[in-house]
Parts: C-alpha cells; sequence; structure tokens
C-alpha cells in the first residue's frame, strides 16, 4: 500500500500551530478594531452630530481602502513575506484605533478609520499565506476556516467587551484601551513569528518591477478559478458584514422596536453562529470537494429568503424567532465566503497565491461596501424606511449569483486539467 506525497508539502505539526497562531492572533486584533464601529455606531452618530449617510461614511472608507489594498497586499506577501507585511499591519491599525479615541471632529475620525482599514487590510492575506506555507495542503480549507473563525472570535470580543466597556468608562478611554492589544500582537510578531519552517524556503523572485506586478495580477485573473472565488467572496460575504459592521444595531433597535441590550444579543448570535457554522463547512469542503459551491449557492437562497420574509413581515415588528433565524443564518455568510479562496487557491501557483488571495479577497468587500452605502443614502432619502433600504441585499445577491453561475463549468474544467497534471507529477511512497 501507498501514501501519497506531495512534493516540498510543509509538514505542519505543533511548531507550524505556534507560528500560525501568532500570525492569527494579530488577525483577530485587527477585526476587534474593524468591527468596533458596529457596537458604537449609534454613539458615533452622537458624538459626532452626523445622520445615516455621514455614519455609513465611517464603514464606506474603511472597506474603500481595505479593499483597494487587497491586490497591493497580495503582491506585497508575495514578495517580502508574511513577518514584515503583518508587523506594518499591527502598526497601523493599532495607531488607526488610538486616533478614533481622540478625534475631537469627524474629518479626524473619518482619517483614523482609514488609517486603521490600511493595517486591517494587510492581516488577513497574510494568515491565509502562511497557512499555505506551513501547513499541507489537503489542510487549507481547515486552516482557513479556522482563521474566519478567529476572525469572528474578535467580532464577538467587540460586540460583548468593547460595547460594555464603551457604555461603562466612555469613548477615549474604551478605544484607547483597546489599542493596547495592538501593540500586544506586534510584540509577538517581531519575537515569534517566522515566515516559513526550515528546508521550504520559497524559489526568490526576481525583481522586475511593473512589469512582473502586472504578470502577476493578469496570470491570477485568467484563471477561473480566481474570478469564480472573486464572485463567491463577493456574494456571500456582504449580507452579514453590513449588518455587523454597521446597519444590524440601528435595524434592530429603530426598525424592529428592541432593546439595545437585546439587539446586542442577537449580534453575538451571528458571531457564534459563524464560528459553529465555520467548523461545519471546513470539514465539509476538507472531505468533499464538490460541496463547495452548492454549500454557497445555498446560503445564499438560504440568506435571501429570509431577508425578504423579515423585510415583508405583515406586522409593524418582525417577531423574535424570525429574527432569531435569520441571525442564525446570518452566521453561516462567512463560512460561506472562505469557500471562494478554496477555488482561488487550487487555480494559482504558490508563488502567486498572495495575489490570488487579495483578488478573491476583495469580493466581498466590494459588496460590503456599495451595500452600506447604499442603504445610508437610501434611509436619508425615504425617511428610515429599513425595508425598502435593506432591499438593496438582493439586488447585489441576483447579480453575484448570476456571475458564479456564468464562470462555474469553466472554472471546473479548469481545475481538472489541473488535477490530472498533478497526477502526473505525483510522488508514491511506501506506506
Amino acid at each position: 500500500m501507498s501514501a501519497v506525497a506531495i512534493p516540498g508539502d510543509p509538514p505542519g505539526g505543533r511548531r507550524a500551530l505556534a507560528v500560525w497562531g501568532t500570525g492569527v492572533s494579530v488577525y483577530f486584533v485587527a477585526v476587534i478594531f474593524r468591527t468596533s464601529l458596529g457596537v458604537a455606531g449609534l454613539d458615533a452618530a452622537d458624538r459626532f452630530h452626523v445622520n445615516a449617510s455621514a455614519l455609513s461614511t465611517f464603514s464606506i472608507l474603511q472597506l474603500l481602502v481595505y479593499a483597494g489594498m487587497q491586490i497591493p497586499v497580495g503582491l506585497l506577501v508575495d514578495r517580502l513575506g508574511t513577518k514584515k507585511v503583518l508587523a506594518l499591519g499591527a502598526v497601523l491599525f493599532t495607531a488607526g484605533q488610538l486616533g478614533f479615541a481622540f478625534s475631537p471632529s469627524y474629518g479626524t475620525a473619518l482619517a483614523s478609520r482609514a488609517l486603521l482599514g490600511c493595517g486591517d487590510a494587510l492581516t488577513f492575506i497574510s494568515v491565509l499565506r502562511l497557512g499555505s506555507r506551513w501547513f499541507p495542503a489537503r489542510r487549507g480549507p481547515l486552516v482557513a476556516q479556522f482563521a474566519g473563525l478567529v476572525g469572528m472570535a474578535g467580532n464577538l470580543v467587540s460586540t460583548l467587551v468593547l460595547a460594555r466597556l464603551l457604555h461603562g468608562i466612555g469613548w477615549t478611554a474604551a478605544f484607547a484601551g483597546s489599542a493596547a492589544a495592538g501593540a500586544v500582537v506586534l510584540v509577538l510578531v517581531l519575537l515569534f513569528l517566522k515566515d516559513h519552517p526550515e528546508g521550504h524556503e520559497p524559489e526568490p523572485l526576481p525583481h522586475q518591477g511593473a512589469a512582473y506586478v502586472r504578470r502577476q495580477i493578469a496570470a491570477s485573473w485568467r484563471e477561473p478559478g480566481t474570478r469564480l472565488g472573486l464572485w463567491v467572496h463577493f456574494t456571500t460575504q456582504f449580507p452579514a458584514m453590513m449588518f455587523l459592521l454597521l446597519w444590524g444595531l440601528p435595524f434592530l433597535v429603530e426598525a424592529q422596536g428592541l432593546s439595545r441590550a437585546v439587539a446586542g444579543e442577537l449580534l453575538t448570535l451571528v458571531v457564534l453562529s459563524n464560528m459553529v457554522v465555520g467548523l461545519v463547512y471546513g470539514q465539509v469542503v476538507a472531505r468533499h470537494h464538490g460541496a463547495r459551491l452548492p454549500l454557497a449557492l445555498g446560503t445564499v437562497g438560504t440568506t435571501a429568503a429570509l431577508w425578504a420574509a423579515t423585510l415583508a413581515y405583515p406586522g409593524p415588528h418582525a417577531p423574535m424567532w424570525l429574527l432569531i433565524v435569520l441571525c442564525t443564518v446570518l452566521g453561516a455568510c462567512g463560512p460561506a465566503s472562505m469557500i471562494g479562496f478554496d477555488f482561488a487557491r487550487p487555480a494559482n501557483p504558490p508563488e502567486r497565491q498572495g495575489t490570488a488571495s487579495g483578488i478573491t479577497n476583495m469580493g466581498g468587500f466590494v459588496a460590503s461596501m456599495t451595500t452600506l452605502f447604499a442603504i445610508g443614502v437610501l434611509l436619508d432619502a425615504t425617511g428610515d424606511d429599513y425595508s425598502l433600504a435593506f432591499s438593496v441585499v438582493f439586488v447585489l445577491q441576483a447579480f453575484g449569483v448570476s456571475q458564479i453561475l456564468r464562470l462555474r463549468r469553466q472554472a471546473a474544467r479548469r481545475e481538472r486539467e489541473r488535477l490530472v497534471a498533478s497526477r502526473v507529477e505525483t510522488v508514491h511512497v511506501p506506506a
């Protein structure tokens, strides 16, 4: 009997877990900072005296910076390695959180969120790259889902801990105090993180300037798996992102008549559901590669159906059981978006993993940014009609599904071709 060994495949093990844990701790803190506005949206509106459109600009600008940097970040990770990029990210998002704590005006607060978004943008692609360098390829789906799970744990901290600090010790102390976590993870990265295990150094990439950058981007984009990954990420992530990042608390309090405490519990339910579903999706995709697209499209369809039922409910408020089901299903959006990376990863060689992941990761954040802006504008235009404003969710879902269906056969055919080619190069060793 023989076992299949992939040449150059990293061994994994405890050392890999320790290094990866150091890297993912940076992402954990970045998500706390990213989602901190989601529990402070109403407080921010009062503090800076802004309306819904201006409030949404905080998150839109943060996501605009994040999405716009994904391809450059992918190139940076491929070029400089994980340690340098994660360290820079920790410096930037910590400075942004501190700036937001002490901002005296709307303008300086916007600049601080942009700086935070810049640092945040450097984290997730770096963590994905770190996982691919330290763990065997077959562990890729599970490692990616675990990274997403740790990120949602950061969201949970923001929802439970930061919200209480905000209303206990005040705006400045809560945001400035949380920034200390950024300094802690920066020290951990500088002391303990290593880009790759011994004996698994990547091939050095010759510096070729703009021509090299264009080739990396073009080669990644030509792969249908990369484009399919982007549209899967686009279509699945944004309903939960816009809900957690900004509009969930106002919707539950102002449109559904709930107290802030109950609304906070429902936001927490989204995060907890995400963590549980992430473990399930990761196991399913790792064992059954063909389940990727059914899981993604099933999540989109179920989410759309529950949003429709909630927004079209004939009474003044949707019943609590429906809101609970909605929030539970929204928790599946994050894990479903991670499936996008499982289309892009096998479509690209190791030297393009960062670039391909950056392209994929743009999808959900572009969709989230578009939705956040559209909802803010529609709320102001309709006198806070949440049912009409939130209907923009269906438009983006329909567009994303059309692109997924257009690309799915081409991506599947290309993936089969790569699988056949890899089998020719497979090394068989005695068990």
